[in-house]
């Protein structure tokens, strides 16, 4: 059987975005309340240094929260997709995406190959495309696997955003999950 998450050792706690930016660091609240793609916005960022690296994809069963957000039935399993956002190496952004299996169906199969092709790029350009559901998480260091927290030298509290997508009548979760180097963006990686 498949673990829930390569990168979390725990379920992150959410909560309504508007009570959560609160105590969200002023740096951090743009990248938090991003309306559009982030993808895009990363891109725009970093320019061509912008990558995304799959640290894992499998059917596992979500965490109970995830399974309560997309109404799934007990034990249930999903495709999880975890990945790094990333500027030529960098890390950026720690993403998990949640994906029932009555999503990959028909025009949307291409959902489960996606490989080191960012979600964001596809997911942005169905048509109907819907966003509810924002929630906001403070990730303390010691709520990632330890593994992750060592490779992407995770020292201090990381805030993320939870969102649901509903393209026609499917839909996935998608959670993004800030590094304190995408923070610091200003110019393009690669110049």
């Amino acid at each position: 059987m498949h673990p829930r998450s390569l990168i979390f050792q725990r379920e992150p706690v959410w909560r309504p975005a508007k009570a959560s930016t609160w105590g969200a660091p002023y740096a951090v609240r743009s990248w938090l309340a991003e309306p559009g793609s982030l993808t895009a916005r990363l891109r725009n960022a970093v320019g061509a240094g912008f990558g995304v690296r799959l640290i894992g994809q499998c059917w596992a069963r979500p965490f109970a929260d995830e399974a309560n957000l997309l109404n799934l039935p007990p034990r249930q399993r999903v495709l999880v997709r975890e990945v790094l956002l990333h500027c030529e190496g960098k890390p950026l952004v720690l993403a998990r995406s949640i994906i029932p299996p009555r999503t990959l169906r028909g025009i949307h199969c291409g959902l489960a190959h996606l490989g080191d092709r960012p979600l964001g790029e596809l997911l942005f350009a169905y048509r109907g495309l819907k966003r509810s559901h924002l929630e906001m998480a403070r990730v303390r260091p010691t709520d990632w696997k330890l593994s992750i927290a060592r490779e992407f030298t995770i020292e201090s509290p990381a805030w993320g955003r939870r969102s649901l997508y509903q393209v026609g009548k499917v839909s996935l979760c998608v959670c993004e999950f800030f590094l304190p180097t995408v923070l610091t963006l200003s110019e393009p990686c690669d110049e």
